[in-house]
């Protein structure tokens, strides 16, 4: 199945669950974040330049996900 359509899916499902779009976003974050730092093998530096992001922004989403142990 196409990205777009399993997407336009899990969406469409969220919200008949009601799903807020906030809680929705937030687990969405958390879920990418921790996937690319399972790829960097919890190099941080490496995470971050996939992410598109500053170091320290990364650190600070890890403690505020509580990503630390998972990476």
């Amino acid at each position: 199945m196409p990205l777009r359509e399993a997407l336009e899916r899990l969406v469409d499902d969220m919200v008949t669950r009601g799903v807020r779009y906030e809680d929705a976003q937030r687990e969405f974050e958390k879920r990418f974040i921790a996937h690319i730092l399972t790829k960097a093998d919890g190099n941080l530096c490496k995470a971050a330049g996939l992410l598109g992001m500053h170091r320290n922004t990364l650190s600070r989403k890890i403690t505020e996900y509580r990503l630390r142990g998972s990476a």
